[in-house]
């Protein structure tokens, strides 16, 4: 790889300190193939394509279609997620991060603090995903925080 020029930083740095935080989701296949998938020609593909990415339910590129804010709002997917803390025993931290990957969920970290863990999911699957963790032994404690609105 390449190294970066001071240039190069100096215009990542603008279009980060200039950009907004957005939420998408991203995928990466060539339209032949996701034409397969659905099971619609190329061309039909195309049409849709192009409607959504008008409406600015998607961005498209090379290889990749992203899924905009606004198209994940009209699938009711919030872009405002929840947050559940996590206190773990040390002594069953590995299980309970093996349990953790096994859920539905869209982040997980590891944190260091006066909690071990973070998981980031979607409001709506907050109680869910609080019941599956509840099951999981070795959590001594977790506080949930649900967002209300986008700052920045």
């Amino acid at each position: 790889m390449e190294p970066l020029t001071k240039r190069s930083i100096q215009l990542l740095k603008k279009l980060y300190d200039k950009g907004q935080a957005t939420s998408t989701y991203t995928l990466r296949v060539k339209q032949d193939e996701l034409s397969r998938q659905l099971g619609v020609s190329r061309q039909a593909l195309n049409v849709h394509l192009r409607k959504l990415k008008a409406s600015g339910y998607i961005r498209t590129g090379r290889g990749f279609i992203d899924v905009t804010e606004k198209g994940l709002n009209a699938l009711g997917v919030s872009t405002t997620p929840a947050f559940i803390l996590i206190k773990v025993s040390p002594v069953k931290r590995l299980q309970v991060y093996e349990k953790i990957r096994e859920l539905s969920i869209a982040r997980a970290f590891r944190i260091a603090g006066d909690v071990d863990a973070l998981i980031m999911v979607e409001r709506e699957s907050m109680d869910e995903t609080l019941k599956k963790i509840y099951t999981i032994d070795g959590i001594t404690d977790t506080r949930s925080f649900v967002t209300i609105e986008v700052i920045k």
